[in-house]
């Protein structure tokens, strides 16, 4: 599976087998579902990008919107509102008139893998789309980084060596371009409700990343 590719997203990749086979039996069983690859959804020209992991079953592969329809976006959205970065606290739809100000978000990976996890080989495939995202937008732009596999990916498509930029929740990196990296725990049913991630942490570093976009 070759990650170059020419565009930021393609809404008929097929390159990762499981992946496209996956969706073909989500399809079936949910005909109503997105269940395709999920575009990046937002500004154009973002000050914030956040990038999360992959969409969730019931989530964005059901709405075709990043984070919305799941656990894990009722506490971004709501973030977000808080910092006046929407225009709504709750995104429930694609069509529901939700809109960003000045703040994009995307995935590493864009289509739902089995099980919520993605194989090294299909984060590598989906990195160019990333690689050129990234590319297009302005080098103030800061990326917020929702756990470990995003902020990885991150690095791979900035042409940055991992073991230069250690994942840490709040950790702020300046990457070889100068762009800013800040890091976060996924915002996910599981880190919210064991704790591990507070309505506070997530609220803070969230705040941080946008104050180092108007720098």
């Amino acid at each position: 599976m070759s990650n170059t590719h020419t565009s930021s997203f393609d809404a008929s990749c097929r390159r990762c087998p499981r992946l496209s086979r996956f969706l073909q039996d989500v399809r079936k069983q949910h005909p109503d579902y997105h269940a395709a690859p999920v575009p990046p959804f937002g500004a154009a020209r973002p000050r914030l990008l956040i990038v999360g992991l992959a969409p969730g079953m019931h989530g964005a592969n059901a709405t075709g919107r990043p984070f919305t329809g799941d656990y894990a976006g009722i506490l971004l959205y709501e973030s977000l509102y808080k910092l006046g970065l929407s225009n709504r606290p709750e995104s429930v739809s694609a069509d529901d008139g939700l809109k960003l100000k000045g703040c994009r978000i995307t995935n590493a990976v864009k289509c739902l893998p089995p099980g919520n996890k993605p194989t090294g080989d299909e984060i590598n495939c989906c990195n160019g789309f990333l690689a050129n995202e990234l590319a297009g937008l302005p080098k103030r732009t800061v990326i917020l980084a929702l756990g470990l596999v995003a902020h990885n990916a991150v690095l791979k498509a900035q042409g940055e060596r991992q073991s230069a930029y250690k994942f840490a929740h709040g950790a702020s990196h300046t990457m070889s371009d100068g762009r800013q990296l800040v890091d976060s725990y996924h915002c996910s049913r599981y880190n919210t409700q064991t704790r591990r991630l507070t309505e506070k942490m997530f609220l803070d570093v969230l705040r941080q990343a946008h104050a180092l976009s108007q720098q």
